[in-house]
């Protein structure tokens, strides 16, 4: 999965195929598409009802005949044709009619790191599928580090945390290239999913999927940290009988619950920082770690990050886009390599 900036340059078109929102970036024109990677099928004509936001409504409100599919999972795309067909409805017939203007279209994806050749092979296929006659595949743990402004091409450790809805991604970076990355199956669908168990479990509640975000409904701004109400007042469906009711919640039982699954991401931390070279290392504390991703404006977790660490966390300007604004400028051309001379013998 090398590709030179120059290959890039080259390109017209850059994916973010994520497994929460998919955005596109069109060379001149900037990010046009910023929507869920949500797509609404009538299963008895095999047509499509709606894509993005207005899918993402239908969520668990739709007849029989109605299935809401998300074609993308952890980054990897899991249904090729859905995603196609998503991904056509999403740039409309005017933005695909300009870009079919195009002598050889050429389009650049970001894919998560690590991904094996089959999820590799989905994503060109994906953009195949669109016109696209050579697709380029970027890490999106350099996509992000340059979306965000981490000077990557110099001989200096950068740490970026992408933090996805399926999954989470931690790298140092160095002169351009990843010195040492893992990547956690953990992300905000797993937060959301230990606030829904613990309601379950303790309160007898049920609550839709669709609206169990943990730093509105369930934390109301105190996020991770000790500061804030001590309960909270929650809206759900009654377990036995099945009628709405509400609840007191205890925001600290919450928030324990909470900290259960980030516990992996922390390890992953650990496993990075003793990988790494002592020299980088030096060069983190100074710097620090920097958080993107959708997941990475919960509140308090960068605390978290700075209580288990001991090193400054940052979050980016624009978490939830720095990948496909960082490959937008690898196809602008504003990212230059740092040119070295040969030495003379």
């Amino acid at each position: 999965m090398t590709v030179s900036l120059e290959q890039l340059r080259r390109c017209h078109v850059a994916v973010d195929l994520g497994a929460a929102r998919t955005r596109v970036y069109v060379k001149g024109l900037g990010l046009v598409v910023d929507e869920p990677s949500v797509a609404a099928v009538n299963t008895r004509t095999g047509s499509l009802i709606a894509v993005g936001a207005l899918a993402e409504q239908m969520t668990g409100r739709t007849p029989d005949y109605i299935r809401v599919a998300r074609p993308v999972t952890g980054g990897t795309v899991i249904d090729i044709e859905m995603a196609q067909r998503m991904l056509r409805h999403l740039l409309g017939e005017k933005l695909r009619r300009q870009l079919r203007r195009k002598p050889r279209l050429r389009a650049a994806a970001c894919t998560p790191h690590d991904s094996d050749p089959l999820a590799q092979r989905a994503a060109v296929e994906t953009l195949v599928g669109l016109g696209a006659r050579r697709v380029e595949l970027v890490d999106t743990l350099i996509a992000a580090a340059v979306g965000c402004g981490l000077p990557v091409e110099q001989p200096t450790a950068s740490m970026i945390m992408v933090c996805g809805a399926a999954t989470t991604q931690i790298a140092v970076l160095s002169l351009g290239s990843i010195v040492t990355a893992v990547r956690i199956p953990i992300g905000g669908d797993a937060i959301d999913h230990a606030v829904i168990q613990h309601l379950r479990q303790h309160h007898a509640l049920m609550l839709p999927s669709q609206s169990v975000r943990p730093l509105q409904l369930a934390l109301s701004g105190s996020g991770l940290t000790s500061h804030g109400p001590a309960t909270t007042e929650i809206h759900g469906r009654d377990v036995a009988t099945g009628l709405a009711r509400s609840v007191q919640v205890d925001t600290d039982a919450v928030r324990q619950a909470i900290h259960a699954p980030l516990t992996a991401v922390l390890d992953g931390l650990g496993a990075i920082l003793r990988d790494c070279p002592p020299d980088l290392v030096a060069d983190l504390v100074d710097c620090g770690i920097m958080m993107v991703g959708g997941s990475a404006l919960l509140p308090g977790l960068d605390q978290m990050l700075r209580d288990a660490t001991g090193m400054p966390v940052h979050i980016a300007e624009r978490p939830d886009v720095c990948a496909v604004l960082g490959l937008g400028a690898m196809l602008d051309g504003k990212i230059e390599p740092m040119v070295l001379d040969p030495l003379a013998c």
